[in-house]
């Protein structure tokens, strides 16, 4: 049985090797356009903020603690 990755089919119906590839950009785009509608992405729920009282089993080493505190994202 041959390797599915040993060579690819383009739609003209030849068969070349992997790197060997000549597809326009308008080619790629295209592609994409046809295979975007089967990727549909589930819409997920935004988590909020969770209140210190539930959090349980978090264990940070001081100088974790130092590091990111120290940090002006985190800090301020």
């Amino acid at each position: 049985m041959p390797n599915p990755t040993s060579y690819i089919t383009l739609p003209e119906g030849r068969s070349v090797e992997p790197g060997q590839i000549e597809i326009s950009l308008a080619d790629l785009r295209g592609d994409s356009a046809r295979m975007a509608p089967h990727w549909v992405v589930p819409p997920t729920a935004t988590a909020g903020p969770v209140p210190p009282s539930l959090i349980h089993g978090v264990v940070v080493s001081p100088a974790s603690a130092r590091l990111v505190g120290s940090m002006s994202v985190y800090g301020d």
